[in-house]
């Protein structure tokens, strides 16, 4: 509760720093701008979370969401796919790419780091080989149906009008439904403590009868499959996206937004609330930057100085609680 509180009031601080900046940062366009960066940046945290929570991480994610987001492009362009099917596609294509991951580091031993360090160069070069092969510009000259959003469920499910422009906040309400859905496994079911007891310590929960193989397996196709769906936000929150560029980083981005919301680097430990508010404070903070006038290269550095205090914190409570038992 106290990281809850804490990650809590630093937003507060950060959007009264905000709307203080620039009259133009209180703009109702500009505050929906956030919200919706904090909802695609917030479902891939999500995921991310997911697996921190059972000991595993996943560097993969951001070459995923860019492999997804072209990916969508090249089903609805050169495969004349519905964007619906091509939605479900890509999802999928998420999802199997988790498989890949759990029964490389379930079956094989693999360490986690490795197969998702792999895989972050893999995907990059996958997308890239999408990219080279689709041009996402004509993307609506092959499907008519994208030049009349409000008649294209699609584009309602990232909440943009007719001329394109952003109405409400829909990425993050998807982002609330997700955190609230994994909330629920987490918190109010037989699965959230399976995952919570293979963080704190696998071979106990092994002892204790459970499948800890396959709850792995499960965590990490979650993972992937919201990355996948990240990818699609992605795609239709932008004009155009490139493999190159797509998801650069954000699987850094998505281990802050779980370390800031109270999940515990060596497993075992957070919750869905937090992951919410964690996932939402580097997005206030990258618009607190651009109004303030500084220069975005300082976001690298806040990043690294936050994953290494929180693991220094971290290391200090465990220290602290293996005193005291």
């Amino acid at each position: 509760m106290t990281r809850i509180l804490g990650v809590l009031g630093l937003l507060i601080v950060l959007y009264a720093a905000l709307i203080e900046s620039n009259p133009a940062a209180s703009n109702t366009r500009n505050l929906i701008s956030i919200a919706n960066i904090q909802g695609r940046y917030g479902v891939v945290t999500l995921g991310a979370a997911l697996v921190i929570i059972v000991g595993g991480i996943d560097l993969s994610l951001g070459s995923v969401v860019g492999c997804a987001a072209v990916l969508f492009g090249w089903l609805m362009k050169d495969k004349a796919m519905h964007p619906l099917a091509a939605a479900a596609a890509v999802v999928l294509f998420g999802t199997a790419i988790g498989l890949v991951n759990g029964l490389l580091v379930t079956r094989l031993r693999l360490q986690p780091f490795l197969v998702t360090l792999c895989g972050m160069f893999i995907f990059r070069g996958v997308g890239r080989l999408i990219d080279s092969v689709v041009d996402q510009s004509q993307v609506v000259e092959a499907h008519p149906e994208f030049e009349e959003p409000l008649n294209n469920l699609i584009y309602w499910l990232v909440g943009k009008n007719a001329a394109g422009a952003l109405v409400f906040p829909a990425m993050f309400i998807w982002f609330v439904v997700l955190a609230a859905i994994a909330g629920l496994f987490l918190h109010r079911t037989s699965y959230g403590r399976y995952w919570y007891a293979i963080g704190h310590n696998d071979l106990a929960a092994k002892y204790a009868g459970l499948n800890v193989d396959r709850q792995r397996v499960i965590v990490y196709m979650a993972c992937s499959a919201l990355a996948g769906f990240g990818g699609l936000l992605l795609f239709l929150d932008s004009s155009t996206v490139q493999a190159d560029s797509a998801g650069a980083g954000l699987e850094l981005y998505a281990i802050l937004g779980a370390v800031l919301g109270g999940c515990s680097l060596r497993g075992g430990e957070g919750t869905a609330l937090g992951i919410v508010l964690g996932a939402m404070v580097l997005p206030v903070l990258e618009n607190l930057i651009n109004f303030r006038g500084l220069r975005n290269n300082v976001i690298p550095a806040v990043i690294g100085l936050t994953l290494l205090f929180g693991t220094i914190v971290d290391e200090f409570i465990r220290r602290r609680s293996r005193g005291k038992g």
